[in-house]
């Protein structure tokens, strides 16, 4: 029987939901490519999803209900069916919800997949139980909360526009590893004749790929856009007319911020050069339409939304906003176009249970407030290798009391520390309807394959499992079929009749924000807000990042790779392969001063953890800066910890995201293996190593190597 091709959706977090031509033989796939006439993918794949048939029909898929024998994080289990599982399930939660209420249940699941029924299954399920709810914001609310501060609920331009821009910045964003499709439309930007630039703490693959990078200190983000704006203002390279019609603040930021913000200081701040500064501002001011595409990494510090909002100043003052092709892009929101109420179904709940952050899930399983976290429920996620400060969810999932049961695909990080695994299926065996946030595409896509083995999709697992607590809830007994229908069925002025039925068909359509972007800022007073006075910071002003004060001379920047997604796709070998081994890439200076050889083993530490890297010295690392790229699975690794048991539990100043990103080290040769989260002293010597360059102009010297007095870091 010869192969048949269908219509599906890359289900994974990422800005552009691509659209996928799926071939099966014999209830297999086979292969699977890039539509064609998809709007925005075009036929173009990332190099994960182009082999998604190898993590859909992989040898280590879990294909049967298992529960452990072994010790929690052994990875042993039996193979026992799915209703002893749900049943073993249904009654530990009820003794559970008898001894400790139902909030001493925690649901754990975040963006593996991002069909809107499938990652939004457990929400009514887990609001009929009454457990406690999960603050989902580990990777950018505080970019959201940076553009409302500023931008109110006006919706994001269309990204397209790039292509009419003569100034393209790519600040904080690796395009070539994290969107490929932005970096395809800067690079038509640049053939149109657009000078094309990037922004960010070392040298990535998309520092390759523009015209000039700029490497800056991590976390300095907002010091070099203050620096721009002090420019643009003592030169009067303002648009004027557009500040007066438009913008409220800027004589306010310019009286009061600004004449602290001169490049010969805040050169100090990021690692530019005053005179690069200089340029890069008159440069921004003059360019007739200028487009900045905003990555999230920069958001991931304690300071991230003020970082937000005081770049958003640039295009601001500027008037960028009033030309074809100018602005600045941090993504769309599309939640409009679907009622999304009707799935999550917030009306099941009863009164306000507690809600836990997903960033200090360490703090919720270890300190055992009243009632503590009695059981965890996680899917579509893997808490253990993404969550921050691994040391601390590990401890916590090593509690014998502690019932977890997970609900994957793999046998992760987290699953081996699962008292119940439940096998889940892929996005090519389930049904669901996909929104993408780069840009306002929408599509439905159903199974193109049967379940491997058992595999049961989020939906189907909940519907068993509200049978098996009783309950006779109608809605229950929905199909996912027949709840992708409750969202299209209603209608919303971001769909047409036309755009619906297509969707139906499974079609990819272009969805319509009821606002038209450039045209309308919606503020309560109008107009885009640099001052707000509703805000406890009125103005934006230099924040400092929470890693500042911690005493460690190198900052760590985990970093995105394009061979795997957060912990995903460490399952396919070659893509694995392709990444060689959990690296620390550090600039030759630093290995100097520390005795440091290439390819050495050796140890990163701070107050939370100890990990091992094989070291790569790399002159892409600016010096003062080391970086390490993917989040590794623990089977895959030379020790027994990830990156993440150096990253911390603190939040953002807006929006309560994680800041993964705001991390200093200790680094030093050898082998140690660091499995509890005893506390690392910290160096003596708080002076920081921290420089960056230009990349057409070479490192400045650092500072003479502190000495390191702990003895696990010595």
């Amino acid at each position: 029987m010869p192969a048949i091709v269908h219509r599906s959706v890359c289900p994974y977090d990422c800005p552009d939901a691509c659209g996928l031509l799926v071939a099966v033989e014999n209830g297999h796939a086979i292969s699977v490519s890039g539509d064609p006439d998809h709007p925005v993918t075009r036929g173009l794949l990332c190099p994960k999803m182009n082999r998604y048939e190898r993590t859909v029909h992989s040898p280590r898929r879990l294909t049967t209900p298992l529960r452990r024998t072994g010790a929690k994080g052994e990875g042993v289990f039996e193979v026992i069916s799915w209703d002893e599982a749900i049943s073993s399930i249904c009654s530990r939660w009820r003794e559970i919800i008898a001894g400790h209420g139902a909030e001493a249940i925690l649901p754990y699941s975040y963006a593996g997949t991002m069909g809107l029924v499938q990652r939004n299954a457990g929400h009514p399920f887990f609001h009929k139980l009454g457990a406690a709810r999960l603050e989902r914001t580990i990777c950018s609310p505080a970019k959201d909360a940076g553009w409302k501060t500023l931008m109110g609920d006006t919706p994001g331009m269309d990204h397209g526009e790039i292509e009419q821009s003569d100034l393209v910045i790519l600040w904080g964003i690796n395009a070539v590893s994290t969107s490929i499709h932005a970096m395809r439309d800067a690079r038509t930007a640049r053939k149109n004749g657009a000078c094309l630039w990037a922004i960010d703490t070392y040298r990535t693959p998309t520092c390759d790929a523009v015209d000039e990078a700029f490497l800056i200190r991590p976390g300095s983000d907002g010091a070099l856009a203050l620096s721009m704006l002090h420019v643009i203002a003592r030169e009067g390279l303002q648009d004027q007319e557009f500040i007066a019609a438009n913008v409220l603040g800027f004589e306010a930021l310019k009286a009061n911020i600004l004449p602290e913000c001169a490049p010969a200081r805040m050169a100090e701040v990021c690692g530019l050069a005053a005179e690069v500064i200089e340029r890069l501002a008159r440069a921004y001011a003059r360019a007739k339409a200028p487009f900045i595409r905003l990555g999230s990494g920069l958001t991931r510090y304690g300071n991230g939304a003020m970082t937000v909002r005081t770049i958003g100043g640039l295009p601001a003052v500027v008037g960028a906003w009033s030309k074809p092709g100018g602005g600045m892009f941090i993504g769309t929101s599309t939640g409009g176009a679907f009622p999304l109420q009707s799935v999550t179904r917030e009306d099941f709940m009863v009164g306000t249970p507690r809600l836990v952050s997903m960033n200090q899930l360490g703090e919720a399983l270890t300190e055992l407030e009243d009632p503590p976290v009695m059981s965890l429920y996680v899917y579509h996620s893997n808490p253990a290798a993404i969550a921050p400060d691994q040391n601390a969810v590990i401890q916590g999932l090593e509690r014998e009391e502690l019932f977890t049961v997970v609900h994957e695909r793999f046998l992760t990080d987290t699953a081996r520390y699962a008292d119940i695994i439940l096998p889940a299926t892929s996005s090519l065996e389930h049904a669901d309807i996909y929104r993408c946030y780069g840009s306002y595409q929408a599509q439905r896509c159903g199974a193109v394959i049967p379940p491997v083995g058992e595999a049961k999709s989020n939906w189907e697992v909940f519907a068993l499992l509200a049978t098996g607590m009783g309950w006779d809830e109608p809605f229950f007994r929905l199909s996912a079929d027949e709840l992708i229908e409750l969202l299209l069925v209603e209608e919303t002025p971001w769909r047409s009749a036309t755009v619906t039925e297509r969707l139906r068909r499974g079609e990819p359509v272009m969805l319509t924000p009821p606002t038209e972007p450039k045209r309308e800022w919606r503020t309560p007073s109008g107009r885009i807000e640099i001052l707000n006075v509703r805000e406890i910071e009125p103005l934006p002003r230099l924040l400092p990042t929470h890693a500042e004060g911690d005493g460690y001379p190198l900052r760590l920047q985990p970093a995105a790779t394009p061979f795997a997604l957060n912990s995903s796709f460490y399952e396919q070998d070659d893509l694995r392969l392709k990444q060689s081994c959990m690296e620390l890439m550090m600039n030759r200076e630093d290995a100097e001063a520390r005795g440091l050889a290439d390819g050495q083993e050796v140890t990163a530490c701070n107050d939370r953890g100890a990990v091992r890297f094989m070291l790569r010295i790399s002159e892409r690392v600016p010096a003062g800066t080391v970086v390490t790229e993917g989040v590794w699975w623990r089977e895959f690794i030379p020790g027994n910890r990830g990156v993440n048991a150096l990253t911390s539990q603190r939040l953002t100043d807006g929006g309560r995201g994680s800041t993964l990103y705001d991390v200093t080290v200790e680094v030093r040769g050898g082998v140690a293996d660091f499995g509890s989260a005893q506390s690392v002293p910290r160096a003596e010597s708080k002076e920081s190593l921290s420089t960056s360059f230009h990349a057409s102009a070479a490192a400045p010297k650092t500072a003479p190597f502190p000495s390191c007095s702990s003895e696990r870091c010595s």
